[in-house]
């Protein structure tokens, strides 16, 4: 990303003023330098969270309220931030030329409106004019700009860091006996249904006589896995249901279980293989390890970045 930079202005911000009308004006919930944020805008961007949060703690008053209460800080605080870096933007002596500005906005309207015309309309029912939406991609393009300039830079993780953290959380790479299984399921019909088991019996001496399991489970599991065959891979104890667990790691590989009669439905299970307990060797999680030490180095560069932008520059919240 390429900033185009000024020779730096002497800006003088006088802020007492501002700090005088945002309290007389109703809805102001901070003023960042000669900002201000507004309880509207941090409606605006609370607004899609909350419709989650009320149907998760539906029935839940007072954690929903909590809720509510914490994502408009969390809204508030990502304000301040976007206002923190603006201003660094500005008093730092950058410039954005109008080219990259408009071309921002061309990307914007064909990427989420298709057309000038939607967008007009869109603008409307929102009640914003066109030079406040410019404005908003303007800032959102900056934004983002200066986050990557500042944090999402190369993050080099080195292979001592990786294996490091990988014997510092051996526990969570840690697997549990495991088997290769492949089940039919047969749903009952009903409370008093003998048809089914009568069925599983007949499933099962087939199978003994020679007949493929995987055949068998593609024509009358009435599973998730059916057109697999009934395979369900290498599973742990805990993904089955005990009962079928117990079963399924009495098996020695190869072994087909006797019909299990279940209250919903009668399972026969075919146990291909074993595994014993074992950790995930390092090769098969390095990526994911690099990834989340990348992104929490990436998270502290950033924490230090706002900090020190919080540290010189006019902050006050208001209630």
């Amino acid at each position: 990303m390429k900033f185009f930079r000024l020779i730096p202005m002497v800006a003088v911000v006088v802020f007492a003023p501002v700090i005088c009308r945002a309290e007389a004006i109703d809805g102001i919930r901070a003023v960042v330098a000669d900002r201000v944020i507004t309880q509207t805008e941090v409606e605006d961007i609370t607004r899609p969270a909350l419709d989650t949060l009320r149907r998760e703690y539906a029935g839940q008053p007072e954690i929903f309220q909590q809720k509510i209460s914490e994502a408009i800080n969390d809204s508030l605080e990502l304000l301040v931030e976007r206002d923190l870096i603006l201003h660094s933007f500005e008093v730092d002596g950058y410039h954005l030329p109008d080219s990259v500005i408009e071309q921002a906005v061309q990307d914007r309207i064909r990427d989420r409106f298709g057309d000038r015309v939607t967008l007009m309309k869109t603008l409307q029912q929102q009640g914003m004019t066109f030079e406040q939406f410019r404005k908003q991609v303007r800032d959102q393009y900056i934004e983002s700009a200066m986050r990557s300039q500042n944090v999402q830079r190369e993050v080099v993780v080195s292979p001592f860091k990786i294996q490091s953290y990988y014997a510092a959380h051996a526990n969570d790479y840690k697997i549990d006996d495991q088997v290769k299984l492949r089940m039919i399921v047969l749903n009952k019909t009903s409370d008093s249904d003998t048809n089914t088991i009568e069925l599983a019996r007949e499933i099962q001496s087939k199978l003994k006589e020679g007949a493929s399991f995987t055949d068998m489970a593609a024509v009358y599991s009435q599973g998730s896995q059916q057109h697999e065959g009934g395979d369900w891979g290498w599973v742990e104890h805990s993904v089955l249901r005990k009962e079928l667990g117990d079963v399924a790691f009495k098996l020695a590989p190869g072994q087909i279980s006797d019909p299990i009669d279940e209250p919903d439905a009668i399972y026969i299970m075919l146990v291909e293989q074993k595994k014993p307990a074992h950790a995930k060797p390092l090769n098969d999680v390095r990526a994911d390890i690099e990834k989340n030490l990348r992104a929490q180095q990436q998270s502290e560069l950033q924490k230090n970045w706002i900090d020190g932008l919080k540290k010189k520059t006019f902050i006050r919240f208001l209630q």
